[in-house]
């Protein structure tokens, strides 16, 4: 009786092992997603990594990190990216987020004549200041570097979008101070501007909104080259269609200073950040790739 047991028992197991090698095969493990907040690729979709980026970074002139405003992984990055080149090279910061008749009171606060308080009153900052762009601008404060207002007021940007380019010319002096020289070049045909107007469908808006955004673009270069020191590196942050495709700030600040040696940094979103979708490439030298789920700023 004892010996049928164990003969029973054996055979069970046999079925039982049969049975689990058969679902084995069948049905391979699930394995778990690798997941990742952020990935970096070369523009030609190269994966690469932070160190190599800032390596690339050191040997420039010009480094134009273009964010997507809200995205945290941009924002991180860019702190990362000063702090390690400042062991290295001598910077100057610049940035599309404060505008040229703010700079006095930008100059103020690194100086110490004035708080962040009063800045908060005397500047117009950001919404989203506080979190994504005094930690950058704290760091210039501390290490004495200077940090360049580099955008144009967006009252005239608007009066652009409103009433063309010739509504400059009504400027004073002071307020002409603020903006690029007139008058301001402009090339409907750069695939950036020409798409601004196609996305507009034709009306007549569309026949001005590349053109603040050109002044925009004009004005970031024009204060970028006016405060480039040679030997030294220019950091500037600003949002990514300003300087995707190689084309916006840069496509004026090469007419004014060609020889520089730029290299471009941009932001994208995507719901697989470890592959880098074929829309995106080319359009900077890097590219940081964020998942589409991350949290935003604001």
């Amino acid at each position: 009786m004892k010996h049928r047991f164990f003969k029973m028992k054996f055979r069970v197991q046999a079925i039982v092992a049969v049975i689990t090698l058969a679902f084995m095969l069948l049905c391979p493990p699930v394995q778990a997603q690798k997941k990742t907040a952020y990935a970096i690729f070369t523009g030609k979709g190269k994966k690469s990594s932070v160190e190599k980026m800032i390596k690339k970074v050191a040997e420039s002139d010009v480094v134009f990190f273009g964010e997507l405003h809200n995205n945290p992984v941009a924002h991180w990055l860019q702190y990362e990216l000063v702090e390690s080149l400042h062991q290295t090279r001598s910077l100057v910061l610049g940035a599309e987020m404060f505008e040229a008749d703010n700079q006095e009171a930008l100059n103020n606060y690194l100086s110490g004549k004035i708080n962040a308080k009063a800045l908060d009153t005397l500047a117009r900052l950001w919404p989203n200041y506080k979190t994504d762009y005094a930690p950058l601008v704290n760091f210039a404060k501390a290490k004495g570097l200077r940090f360049v207002a580099t955008n144009v007021p967006r009252r005239y940007a608007n009066l652009v979008f409103k009433k063309d380019f010739q509504a400059l010319d009504s400027l004073t002096e002071k307020e002409k101070s603020w903006i690029a020289p007139l008058p301001i070049t402009y090339d409907p045909e750069l695939p950036g501007y020409a798409g601004m107007k196609t996305m507009m469908g034709g009306s007549h808006p569309s026949e001005t909104l590349p053109k603040a955004q050109a002044l925009k673009d004009a004005t970031m270069a024009h204060f970028i080259a006016a405060h480039y020191s040679p030997g030294k590196l220019f950091v500037h942050f600003n949002g990514a269609y300003h300087s995707e495709n190689y084309e916006g700030i840069i496509w004026y600040l090469k007419r004014l200073l060609p020889e520089l040696k730029m290299t471009t940094i941009t932001t994208v979103s995507q719901a697989n950040p470890l592959k880098l979708e074929k829309e995106q490439l080319n359009k900077a030298d890097f590219v940081i790739c964020t998942d589409e789920n991350l949290t935003t700023t604001y």
